[in-house]
């Protein structure tokens, strides 16, 4: 075989994503009972390992030779399912647009026709006067495309989980709204309804049994909102893979067989190639730089915001900036095997770990479902055998058991909260993303502060200066007008206080100097002709090979390094004559932010790829107990899955694409707004206002919501429990069952709402 089939081989398999695994698009998942389901199917294949996220509702799969199989195993157990290509999730995205669509116009349809059911079937069972011949199959007719279609959703679910011998929740909706519109049906054909006696109403008369489609009805609306209001508050996390192909480049300029560059597809790049960076692009590829030199801007990588100087034999990273200067490189890593990808690779992976903890439901309901229809069913066996009641008055007594059980409310507990709790924090600058943020927030113990971007402001300011006490003013004019021909962090740092100066009457904007011959040196400063005069504006170590700094100047630039500051001197005509000095500062308020935490009991440890000594003099200043230094952008995730590991409950926050993966690895991610698209997608909490107090108040708003959730829950249960003894005993009604279950519904709501006047300040 020849080696350009080699390629060619190797290029398929990457393009299908075989190398490393492959990812597969799911529809139809309506809960992480179904993502469970899908997952144990696929690693039913002989040799596959599998992990489903229920979030991104897809799966990721390794060990396998063929993805057809996969394809194969997740339509057999009912889901839809096609393999995911890098950068493309229209197909995902269309499929989500499609769910929300259909719950919406089944959710409009059920609530049009309920309402004047509800009213028509209560005054009519109530009132025999207003009944006309054929009112029950009038009001069977309404009824009958609200437990249909509108209802459909729950009655495939149910389905679903009977062809694989299992229940949730769906289960039981299904069989309640089943078993409500059957029974009205059979009572309105072969006339067994009767009088019957109602809690606090006493006997009714003859046809009140057509109130079950009341309640069918009832059943299904309030479901639907519930599961539209629950799809539309899941986090689209699906959108991290499209956030990367947005930053990646689409095209390399490859190096031909003739030596010249050409526009290639990015798929089309193999390890080998030779790849072409000019000024103002994004490195494509990792690599190896063979010629040039340029400064790369890695700050969308790890977070730090000065470029770094790069040369032949250096390493280039995708996704890195060339803000000047051009560099050619050798391909090592192209598409999904790029340090860019495996980040976002990783992330996914950890969110579907978490996945599991948003079950809270369906875990109770695995149980509660079977336990309900084994009561309903014994209910009516004791009232038809050993009571000896009629088999009207039987089934009517199993019936509104299972009616009493149906988990209206639990379907509104969480939705319901987590809306609220979402709006209350949109008010103050918060904004979560799901109810996982709310499971975890409880439970967290230790805070990571990443430091570059969330506690320091990732733009270079000028912290001190060495100047001349005379022609200060002149001087500092000629240097602005140098420095605004260059658009390096120093540059903007220096040009930024010089303008402040100005303003402040002290020295002039620099636009009246005259400036010729700029060169820019990469990774070293820039130089030009101001005024008649060479002026240099460069790093300490640049200036000191190239003249003799003097005893005072460099006792400064030595006191400066030592305070882990960025230092440049001024060289006007080969003397130098000045000094900047640039600090990363704090953001304000994160000395508050970090005394907050504590006061919530929390850990505070400080998160950086910095040298252990400027993280150590950042840590004191803001109050932190502890720091870790020098960690890798890929090892963020393993400094988390440490901590875990030792016991602790860990929320991250960051703002950086190398924070992607331990934001979704900690139990509480936590996102900065100035932060890149890839960490906000990966986070659970995102802080929208520049103000890290919000951080602390993000986690109090977590908590509080949680609370308000599992006080819901306990109500719905509590309600159900309380109210299967007295429907037993042939106490209720269908009609105070569905009342029953809207006061419960009711209460759940007004417990969220509660959530709009929580305090989230001390």
């Amino acid at each position: 075989m020849s080696s350009d089939s080699t390629v060619r081989e190797d290029s398929s398999a990457q393009s299908t994503g075989l190398t490393g695994g492959v990812d597969i698009d799911i529809t139809g998942m309506t809960c992480t009972a179904c993502a469970r389901r899908v997952e144990k199917s696929l690693n039913r294949i002989d040799g596959a390992t599998a992990w489903v996220n229920f979030a991104t509702e897809r799966a990721r799969v390794t060990g396998l030779d063929d993805p057809e199989v996969a394809l194969a195993a997740v339509k057999k157990a009912g889901y839809g399912a096609q393999v995911h290509r890098p950068g493309d999730d229209a197909w995902s995205q269309r499929a989500a647009e499609v769910r929300l669509s259909s719950l919406r116009r089944r959710l409009i349809l059920a609530t049009v026709l309920t309402v004047p059911l509800m009213d028509a079937t209560i005054a009519l069972a109530l009132v025999e006067a207003w009944r006309f011949p054929g009112w029950e199959w009038v009001c069977v007719l309404v009824a009958l495309p609200i437990v249909t279609w509108a209802a459909w959703p729950f009655h495939r679910s149910a389905w679903k989980n009977l062809v694989n011998r299992t229940t949730n929740m769906d289960t039981l909706v299904s069989l309640g709204i089943i078993a409500a519109f059957g029974w009205a049906v059979v009572t309105a054909a072969f006339g067994f309804s009767g009088p019957d006696a109602w809690l606090g109403l006493g006997v009714v008369p003859d046809g009140a049994d057509a109130l079950y489609l009341d309640v069918a009805a009832g059943v299904t609306t309030f479901q639907l909102a519930g599961r539209y209001f629950e799809t539309r508050s899941r986090r689209k996390a699906g959108d991290l893979l499209a956030a990367l192909s947005d930053l990646a480049p689409k095209t390399a300029r490859v190096r031909g067989e003739n030596g010249a560059f050409v526009d290639t597809p990015i798929e089309s790049v193999r390890p080998g190639d030779i790849v072409l960076v000019r000024p103002g692009e994004t490195v494509p590829v990792d690599g190896t730089i063979v010629d040039g030199t340029a400064e790369l801007d890695t700050s969308s990588l790890t977070g730090e915001p000065v470029p770094v100087p790069v040369a032949a034999g250096d390493r280039a990273v995708g996704g890195s900036f060339a803000t000047n200067g051009q560099i050619t490189i050798g391909a090592e890593a192209v598409g999904a095997d790029t340090q860019l990808a495996q980040i976002a690779t990783m992330a996914e992976k950890a969110q579907s770990q978490k996945a599991l903890v948003e079950s809270l439901v369906d875990r109770i309901t695995a149980v509660f479902v079977p336990v309900v229809l084994v009561l309903a069913f014994v209910t009516l066996l004791v009232w038809l055998l050993p009571l000896g009641h009629s088999p009207s008055r039987a089934i009517g007594v199993g019936i509104s058991v299972l009616i009493i059980a149906c988990p209206c409310a639990l379907g509104l507990a969480t939705p319901t909260a987590l809306m609220v709790g979402i709006g209350r924090g949109a008010r103050s600058g918060i904004l979560v993303k799901g109810h996982t943020a709310l499971e975890a927030s409880g439970r967290i113990d230790t805070v990571l502060l990443d430091k570059t971007g969330t506690v320091t402001t990732g733009t270079l300011q000028v912290a001190g200066s060495w100047l001349p006490e005379t022609d200060r003013s002149q001087l500092l004019e000629r240097i602005a007008a140098l420095e605004t021909r260059s658009e390096h962090p120093v540059a903007r740092g220096i040009l930024d206080h010089l303008r402040s100066l100005a303003e402040a009457g002290a020295a002039s904007a620099g636009t009246a100097a005259a400036v010729t011959d700029v060169t820019v040196l990469p990774g070293v400063g820039v130089e030009g002709v101001v005024d008649g005069h060479s002026l240099k504006v460069i790093s300490v170590s640049a200036a000191a090979e190239q003249a003799d700094l003097g005893s005072e100047l460099a006792d400064w630039t030595s006191a400066q390094a030592q305070a882990q500051r960025t230092v440049a001197v001024v060289i006007d005509d080969g003397t130098p004559i000045a000094g900047f000095a640039l600090s990363d500062d704090i953001k304000p308020g994160a000395i508050a932010s970090v005394e907050r935490l504590r006061a919530l009991g929390l850990r505070t440890v400080l998160l950086t790829g910095d040298s252990s000594a400027p993280a150590g003099v950042i840590a004191e200043r803001i109050g932190t107990e502890e720091v870790i230094s020098e960690v890798l952008p890929g090892d963020k995730a393993a400094v988390v899955t440490s901590l875990q590991e030792d016991g602790h409950r860990v929320a991250m926050v960051g703002d950086g694409i190398n924070d992607a993966s331990a934001l979704a690895a900690a139990d509480l991610g936590i996102a900065v707004v100035t932060g890149s698209d890839i960490a906000m997608k990966s986070a659970d909490i995102i802080i929208v206002r520049d103000d890290l107090g919000a951080i602390a108040e993000s986690i109090m708003l977590s908590r509080k919501t949680l609370g308000t959730i599992r006080g819901n829950l306990v109500w719905a249960f509590g309600y159900n429990v309380l109210a299967i003894p007295i429907a037993m005993f042939g106490l209720l009604n269908p009609l105070i069952s569905a009342a029953a279950m809207a006061m419960s519904s009711v209460f759940v709501v007004y417990n969220s709402l509660r959530l709009q006047r929580v305090k989230l300040h001390p």
